[in-house]
């Protein structure tokens, strides 16, 4: 099995990098919050800052009267051995401290810097670590001291806020309690004791401190409370005796005041037979030996949260993005797959797995029939139109059995019309085709890390939906000017055929411009013009699909392609610029991602040795 030492020892490293990631919070457990810690709880004066000075072997902590603990102090003890000592703060983690004095006035200055030079509390700690031969590895959280009234400059709310501050940590489930009372005070009476009770009614995580042992009324004694008698615990009590304030005057240094401790227990009448259980280095042992207790009943649950975030973390990454390689060859690859990715989804949306390119059919369907009923026909082949172009198309020369140039006037104006919701068909489908475009950028994952990319994707497929355009209103043109090109003698050899209602018997030019005669022309020519439009309602359609659907389908970004494969590497890079926000997110994700599989592998490796 693995040393004591080293299991903790590892979760407090794992801890601190939780702290540096800033790991410690959000939704759900954190990992921070899933590993034990100790929450140091007491009222103002009861010793609190002095029992972990004793704890530490150092004195480190700023001093004075009323509320000096402003601000949660997270305080990672490391075992090192055969180094100086050393202590290291998160918010200035490129100095090393070595003078202890140093440490002191940097907490209260950090403590100043949220708070003012005022009375009022932060519920944001600083986070403290502490390497020295002379520490057992143990996390630590002083907390403000709890208080029943507020004092000059503080807010009238300061009570409830410093025990709501103290609560949200002492409620979580693996955070142990020590609570500490003075042997001055009526134990019923302590807040600590109080409150350990109200969150920890078990007791199952509560231990129990007894200070100033030293200085109780003469011909009294705590033996009923440290023996259990007056508020039993599960763990024992533990009596602690701090350096006076004569000591503290005198600068004696904390491992003389520990030898001074232990000579106190060991002397006393009363607790001599309690001395091997007493003092601040047995209390480091207990805390020490219970957390690897604690933490061996909860390496299922934290292996357990830790796959779980894993998941979610990779998952997440997968959502953003993975880091592209710094190379040409693999920033070109990570270009094609994109573009690979926003032509399926563009595909999918013209082929109908997505909505969209339904649109298009809606233009054959609707637009194009309904642009083609609203042709000026009417106007063009009335009566006295077609006496108009009929006159003017035989000049001089009356026609002798059919006027065939005027005919031929008259089909040419009336195909005319033609063009415009021929070209209008082209455009509603290249509109269509734009919004497309743009839909499946904005749908397409892989692109949202790429801003740049999508700026460049999207000019080149408009690039190419234009110039598809340009041939699709070519190629409709080109069926309404070949309708006019070649008329199709067939239908004009069977009007020939049928007999001419109320057809005047004189000779063919009797009734050249008579009204029967007129509406005849107008007649035969708008039967030639609906066969036409029926025609085009199908081969516009067809010409559009071919010359702009199928394209897009088929060579959407295929210029694209051949200018990124002629691109050097700085410019694929340029390509593949990404929004600095999101950059900063998947490396925040992938240091977590990190942490978590070092957590997982090194907590193997570690607790069943």
């Amino acid at each position: 099995m693995a040393t004591m030492e080293s299991l903790i020892g590892l979760v407090n490293k794992i801890q601190r990098a939780c702290t540096v990631l800033g790991d410690h919070g959000g939704e759900g457990m954190s990992l921070w919050e899933a590993l034990p810690t100790v929450a140091v709880v007491g009222g103002q004066s009861s010793g609190k800052s002095s029992v972990l000075e004793s704890v530490v072997g150092r004195d480190f902590l700023p001093r004075g009267s009323g509320i000096v603990t402003r601000r949660p102090l997270v305080l990672q003890l490391h075992k090192i051995e055969g180094q100086s000592e050393y202590a290291e703060f998160l918010h200035a983690s490129k100095k090393r401290f070595t003078d202890f004095e140093a440490v002191r006035k940097e907490i209260a200055d950090e403590t100043d810097r949220i708070t003012g030079k005022t009375k009022q509390i932060s519920n944001v700690p600083i986070h403290l670590s502490i390497y020295s031969p002379n520490v057992v590895n143990l996390t630590l959280i002083d907390l403000p001291g709890l208080t029943k009234v507020a004092i000059e400059g503080q807010q009238e709310s300061i009570v409830e806020d410093i025990e709501m501050m103290v609560r949200s940590y002492v409620e979580k489930p693996n955070c142990i309690i020590l609570a500490i009372s003075p042997a001055n005070q009526d134990i019923a009476t302590s807040d600590a004791i109080k409150l350990a009770r109200e969150v920890d009614p078990t007791g199952e995580r509560t231990f129990a401190v007894l200070t100033k042992l030293d200085i109780m009324d003469k011909g009294t004694n705590a033996l009923d409370v440290l023996e259990g008698r007056a508020y039993k615990l599960q763990h024992p009590w533990v009596g602690i005796v701090n350096r006076s304030q004569a000591d503290i005057n005198k600068q004696v240094n904390m491992m003389s005041a520990r030898q001074k401790e232990q000579e106190y227990f060991e002397s006393s009448p009363e607790y001599g037979h309690l001395a091997h259980k007493m003092g601040s280095e047995y209390l480091a042992k207990l805390l020490s030996q219970h957390l690897e207790v604690v933490i061996r009943q909860r390496i299922p649950s934290i292996i357990a949260l830790i796959n779980k975030t894993i998941d979610e973390l990779n998952a997440e990454l997968d959502c953003i993005g993975r880091p592209i390689g710094v190379d040409g060859g693999a920033q070109l690859y990570t270009i094609l797959e994109m573009c690979r990715a926003f032509d399926r989804i563009f595909r999918e949306h013209l082929d109908g797995g997505r909505p969209g390119g339904s649109r298009i059919y809606g233009v054959f369907d609707h637009q194009l029939p309904a642009a083609l009923k609203k042709l000026p026909l009417d106007r063009h082949l009335s009566q006295n139109n077609v006496r108009k172009v009929i006159s003017e198309a035989d000049g001089y020369q009356p026609h002798l059995i059919a006027p065939e140039q005027g005919y031929r006037r008259l089909i040419d104006g009336s195909l005319g019309y033609f063009k415009g919701p021929a070209e209008a068909s082209v455009d509603a489908v290249h509109f269509i085709l734009k919004e497309l475009v743009r839909k499946s950028i904005a749908e397409t994952e892989e692109l949202k890390r790429f801003p740049s990319l999508q700026s460049d994707i999207a000019a080149a497929a408009n690039d190419a939906l234009e110039r598809f355009r340009d041939e699709s209103r070519r190629t409709v043109l080109r069926l309404v000017e070949m309708e006019s090109s070649y008329l199709t003698v067939e239908f004009f050899r069977k009007l020939q055929m049928e007999p001419e209602k109320n057809a005047n018997p004189t000779g063919p030019n009797a009734d050249r411009y008579t009204d029967n005669h007129l509406k005849r022309i107008g007649s035969n020519v708008t039967a030639y013009i609906n066969m036409i439009c029926d025609s085009l309602k199908n081969t516009i359609p067809k010409a559009v699909v071919y010359c702009q659907v199928l394209e897009a389908k088929r060579s959407l970004l295929n210029r694209f392609y051949a200018q990124v494969g002629r691109k050097e590497k700085e410019q694929l890079g340029k390509m593949l610029d990404e929004d600095p926000s999101l950059m900063a997110k998947r490396e925040s994700i992938a240091k977590r991602l990190d942490l978590y599989k070092s957590a997982r592998d090194e907590i193997d490796s570690v607790a069943w040795k």
